[in-house]
């Protein structure tokens, strides 16, 4: 019988009781809070026994958490005691509530789990969200009567992962303890990692990356994991390639963007000369668009300093399938391919011939155990290589369906769209965001990394395109671009630029000091920046 993640931590905990298994940094990347493994499985103990006073076991409990390590203890107290865990974002003061007020109206959980600080700050604004529900404090908890519950079943819920998209329903996505040790069996395989794989995080815990990757994974492994804030991460950036550094890290990573921001601020901020990454091994980059050139400035600024182009490791996946779904294979280095733009345009990856050509980055193979085919969106039928259609999915990490809604049966449509050439899986976009003139398919990033080049704005601002109808029913392209109000922009050489590089004419380019929304993971929200243009908001 499969060990589950339950059986996992009890056996660290007495095996290697003393055992580092996470490390909290400060903003100064000083160590703030340690567990080690026996601590862990103490602590969780404790909420495991004060839940049981409040609900049963598949009852649903609120994680409502600020940076720190008690998330990390709930969740193991949720999973000793059969509570379902439901992670959730928590609320910046004064900000909307929307996103928590429809994960409690979805899943009506029994309980909330926070932290004293975050407790203190959000319980009296959220009354209105969480009406009459308990709350608990993890780092307040009672030392309980330490018994032993009946362990979870393979097909039982572990937790609940809400998608953060740009719709006002989120779907929470069942994610089994059969799902989550076969991913992380399927991590560790494609990582290469083994029990002194050391690890460095910042991704938001109650995000998938974060928390399959930068958590459960090391604790999998038996490994530590060196943890910090994500506000600690965009205030400072190199403070991640430092810690690296520092604690010999094998694996680290992040979403695209965060690579880029390592990039900008060493080039206004000097690089300590005692900076060694050459214990950095895997260094994966998913949850957005990859692009070939944010890999290339990365390599360039940090090779000094012993990283390795074979290091960098694009990867996919998404939380209908626990997290891993494909990814690059260790110590190869990216795969990119120069394909005809006319080409993509019809739904083909093909090698570039003539000049117009862009740059696609491969998002490797899929996990060992696990299923990848490319599929006609409408008919299902599945398409030969180098065909784009929907990427779909199956094995044992992909999820049972969403709560109280649709079941997932058998093979899972991510309504991404890709393609698979020489067995390399090349993710080009969303089915949803595919911008469609005159009978052919573009992709809204592309665009939009043409636009923010010959904008030169600041990398850290960001555009969305999208189309909209114009009076005759026709599609047209509009761009709406980040720029600081003092920036100076020649929208005719934006404009020239799309027209060369895609074929297309901008309907329309908007400029905007006011920020595009994004979800949790830094993906941009192209639905809600078109209904915000046709609201007329960036006027």
């Amino acid at each position: 019988m499969t060990a589950l993640l339950t059986d996992i931590l009890q056996s660290r905990a007495h095996d290697t009781p003393g055992a580092r298994a996470y490390v909290f940094l400060d903003a100064a990347g000083d160590e703030d809070e340690i567990l080690t493994y026996e601590r862990l499985h103490t602590r969780a103990v404790d909420v495991a026994s004060a839940l049981r006073t409040q609900c049963g076991p598949g009852d649903r409990a609120l994680l409502l958490f600020g940076p720190g390590l008690d998330f990390i203890v709930a969740y193991f107290g949720c999973l000793y005691a059969g509570v379902i865990a439901v992670p959730v974002n928590p609320p910046r003061p004064g900000r909307p509530h929307d996103g928590i007020h429809n994960v409690v109206l979805d899943c009506a959980p029994s309980v909330v789990l926070s932290d004293a600080p975050t407790r203190s700050a959000t319980e009296d604004e959220l009354v209105a969200v969480t009406g009459g529900l308990v709350w608990m404090t993890v780092d307040e908890t009672s030392e309980g009567d330490h018994v032993e519950f009946a362990p979870p079943g393979q097909e039982s819920i572990a937790f609940l992962q809400y998608t953060s998209g740009s719709t006002s329903r989120p779907k929470g996505v069942c994610v089994t303890h059969r799902n989550l040790v076969a991913n992380q069996r399927m991590i560790a395989a494609a990582f290469g990692h083994d029990r002194y794989s050391t690890f460095v995080g910042w991704a938001p815990l109650f995000h998938d990356q974060g928390l399959i990757g930068n958590v459960l994974q090391p604790l999998y492994l038996g490994t530590t994991s060196i943890l910090m804030s994500p506000w600690t991460f965009i205030r400072r950036p190199l403070l991640w390639p430092l810690t690296v550094s520092k604690y010999r890290a094998h694996t680290s990573g992040g979403p695209n963007f965060a690579f880029d921001a390592c990039v900008t601020h060493a080039e206004r901020t000097p690089i300590p000369a005692d900076l060694d990454l050459v214990s950095w091994q895997v260094a994966f980059n998913g949850a957005e668009p990859i692009r070939a050139a944010t890999i290339e400035r990365f390599v360039s600024t940090f090779s000094p300093f012993g990283f390795r182009p074979s290091a960098m490791y694009p990867c996919y996946g998404l939380a209908e399938a626990t997290l891993f779904v494909a990814g690059s294979v260790k110590g190869r280095g990216p795969r990119t391919m120069h394909v005809d733009a006319d080409e993509l345009t019809r739904g083909r990856l093909t090698p570039a011939t003539g000049t117009r050509s862009h740059t696609v980055v491969g998002s490797g193979v899929p996990a060992t155990d696990g299923f990848v085919r490319i599929a006609d969106p409408n008919s299902a039928d599945s398409l030969a290589n180098s065909m784009i259609g929907e990427i779909r999915v199956s094995g044992p990490h992909v999820s049972p369906g969403y709560w109280g809604r649709s079941e997932i049966v058998k093979e899972l449509r991510t309504g991404d769209l890709g393609a698979v050439v020489e067995g390399e899986l090349f993710v080009v976009g969303r089915i949803k965001d595919v911008i469609i003139v005159r009978g052919k398919n573009y992709y809204p990033h592309d665009i939009e990394n043409t636009v923010q080049i010959h904008l030169k704005a600041p990398k850290s601002l960001t555009c969305a395109a999208f189309a909209i109808a114009d009076s005759h029913g026709i599609d047209t392209l509009v761009i709406v671009a980040e720029t600081p109000a003092d920036h100076d922009v020649n929208p005719s050489a934006v404009r020239e630029a799309v027209t060369r590089e895609h074929g297309l004419t901008v309907g329309e380019l908007v400029t905007t000091d006011k920020r595009l929304q994004k979800t949790s993971s830094g993906k941009l929200m192209r639905a809600n920046a078109k209904a915000r243009y046709l609201r007329g908001e960036f006027v």
